[in-house]
């Protein structure tokens, strides 16, 4: 982290380092397309996660909105994860941290205020 970053006001430090796990959950995502049935999984349960987003937040959203939602999604994610996965599934409930970095990643984009 650049030492510049670490003098951002509070709410801006945060989006800076949610971000920043969520591009890494997003990374982490396409590494997978070297397994194409697990990684259509993983992009079913992105795209699920993001479907609740939509519902929880809203359609219209800032970042720092979202990154206030974050801290508290992983329980949920985790109950989504576990109700959407077949049996005998490559992905699964101990994916849910990718999925929900990756899922953030892509609705972020959606934000009022994203930028690159």
């Amino acid at each position: 982290m650049p030492r510049r970053a670490l003098c951002l006001p509070g709410a801006r430090l945060t989006v800076w380092s949610a971000r920043h796990q969520w591009e890494d959950g997003r990374r982490r995502l396409a590494a997978e397309a070297a397994e194409p049935a697990r990684h259509d999984q993983l992009l079913d349960l992105v795209d699920a996660v993001a479907d609740e987003l939509r519902r929880r937040i809203g359609q219209h959203f800032t970042l720092e909105q979202l990154a206030a939602a974050h801290p508290g999604a992983e329980d949920w994610v985790r109950e989504l994860v576990a109700e959407r996965v077949p049996p005998g599934a490559r992905a699964g409930v101990r994916d849910a941290a990718l999925v929900l970095d990756a899922a953030f990643d892509a609705y972020a984009r959606r934000a009022l205020d994203f930028g690159p």
